[in-house]
């Protein structure tokens, strides 16, 4: 676990035009995936009824 965190921050060096798109696009697939759980979460939040607790 604690490998995978040092390398989070970590610049990697790209030789090709590939390289680079394919470390663009694991970096944006990273950035929706968290979007994707967050908003839903946000929005509830937001609309969630105090006095209705779900029952």
């Amino acid at each position: 676990m604690s490998q995978l965190l040092t390398q989070i921050g970590e610049f990697h060096q790209v030789y090709t035009l590939v390289d680079f798109y394919q470390y663009i696009k694991g970096v944006e697939y990273l950035i929706c995936l968290a979007f994707f759980i967050s908003f839903p979460m946000f929005y509830r939040y937001l609309h969630h009824n105090p006095g209705n607790d779900g029952h």
